[in-house]
């Protein structure tokens, strides 16, 4: 395939190398003279393990050639990489000046060009950016629509400076944030073969889910610095203490916890959790990410709060009581939080969790119920349908399955369900629909 790349910095030019080396014709486009002269001498501009020698390779073979001529790189090439930067202002802010010029300025050369062309957005921006910044500009200056004159697509680059090449070669995944088939057709001709899933989203999924995992990498790195100060503290071996976490596949390092739900909470989680913020504070050990972990629970659980008030409806039902699924533990539960908060904002309350019996409450569970909620009894329902019946509002804390599958059938078009678990079924739902954060 015919190809080009615009932006020779680190994503354009080990792109630009291993596109080459897999035998297609590349053209690399930048406006600095001096990057341009070491890729027409056969030297890669940045350094990196293997791009020098890379890169010579493909020059010589004259798979590779730059210029700074953006209208002749896209009248001879069948798609077009965008890598070019897009830093951030010193309040976070993307300056997005480059991308945008070169928008106007693609949008300009396609005008005239009578072929169906590609353009792939591989620099990192934020969602949203593509489909309401980047495409009305292409279209405009070109006069042709996104799908029919041309392709736009998002796909996120898992090159890490030092292992670049062994991460073009086996990413984790090839993520396409795309509209159009044809568009994602070629790019799974580019990709197809590399030993991954290669899966095709939406624009906006492909643009957050970049930043999703840099921050999550940001966040790994920041919980093991923060436990390893803790356990330097306490004379234990960090390391040891990492490595073992690590082992755990089933919890630590795997799907599990994930997903967009509902806050924690339990008899182990939030005790656990107070339990080494004290440790830090005996220490004089400042672990400002793990203490933030509390208030940001606590800001989830205000969300449902907020849209249950705000609503503006008084008769709610609640599909559960205890903190998870599965279980009769009532302790640090955030959905007892919502209750007592209903409680206090004189909201005619209805519960019903068949997993709940008060009957059967013993010891700390028991204790923690009556001294939050001490006139629980009168607000638990024996049925669905008694919980139902007078709420205009319905707050489902509960995933069993029998059971929302129960709801959904029965709940009607007048109510309104504030969905904290993501249900499974949601096709038999005639009520309004709400999603926690989704």
């Amino acid at each position: 395939m015919k190809v080009s790349i615009f932006g020779m910095g680190y994503v354009g030019a080990v792109s630009a190398a291993c596109l080459a080396r897999d035998g297609h014709h590349v053209v690399g486009v930048d406006l600095d003279p001096v990057k341009l002269e070491l890729l027409r001498s056969g030297k890669s501009p940045i350094v990196e393990e293997g791009i020098q020698d890379l890169t010579s390779e493909v020059v010589k073979a004259g798979r590779l050639k730059v210029t700074n001529d953006a209208a002749a790189a896209v009248r001879d090439t069948d798609l077009s990489f965008v890598c070019v930067g897009t830093p951030a202002s010193s309040n976070g802010r993307q300056d997005l000046t480059a991308i945008m010029r070169l928008a106007d300025q693609l949008g300009t050369v396609l005008k005239d060009k009578q072929e169906f062309h590609t353009i792939v957005i591989r620099s990192t921006v934020e969602p949203g950016t593509v489909e309401e910044q980047v495409l009305p500009r292409i279209e405009k200056h070109s006069g042709k629509k996104a799908g029919v004159g041309f392709g736009l697509c998002f796909q996120p680059e898992f090159l890490r400076e030092g292992t670049s090449i062994k991460d073009y070669d086996a990413p984790p995944f090839t993520i396409v944030g795309s509209a159009c088939d044809r568009s994602s057709a070629a790019l799974r001709d580019l990709f197809g073969h590399l030993p991954c899933d290669f899966v095709v989203t939406s624009v906006r999924s492909a643009e957050a889910m970049k930043y999703a995992c840099n921050s999550f990498h940001a966040l790994k790195i920041t919980f093991a610095n923060e436990i390893a100060r803790l356990c330097q503290s306490l004379d234990v071996d960090s390391h040891e203490v990492m490595n073992l976490v690590c082992k755990d596949t089933r919890l630590n390092i795997s799907p599990a916890y994930m997903k967009p739900g509902f806050a924690f909470g339990g008899s182990c989680l939030p005790k656990d959790l107070k339990a080494m913020l004290y440790l830090g504070k005996q220490r004089d050990v400042v672990t400002p990410m793990l203490a933030s972990l509390l208030p940001s629970n606590r800001v989830h659980i205000d969300h449902a709060i907020d849209y249950v008030l705000a609503s503006g409806k008084r008769n709610v039902g609640m599909l559960g009581l205890s903190f998870k699924t599965g279980t009769d533990d009532l302790r640090e539960s955030p959905l007892v939080t919502i209750a007592e908060r209903f409680i206090g904002k004189g909201i005619n309350l209805k519960i019903y969790d068949p997993e709940v019996s008060l009957s059967r409450l013993i010891g700390a569970n028991k204790r923690y119920i009556e001294e939050t909620i001490p006139h629980i009894g009168q607000l638990m329902c024996s049925s669905l349908d008694e919980m139902l019946d007078p709420s205009e509002l319905l707050v489902v804390g509960s995933n069993l399955k029998s059971l929302t599958q129960e709801l959904c059938t029965k709940a009607r078009p007048d109510q309104t369900v504030l969905d904290l678990v993501n249900m499974s079924d949601r096709s038999a739902l005639r009520a309004e629909y709400r999603g926690i954060c989704w």
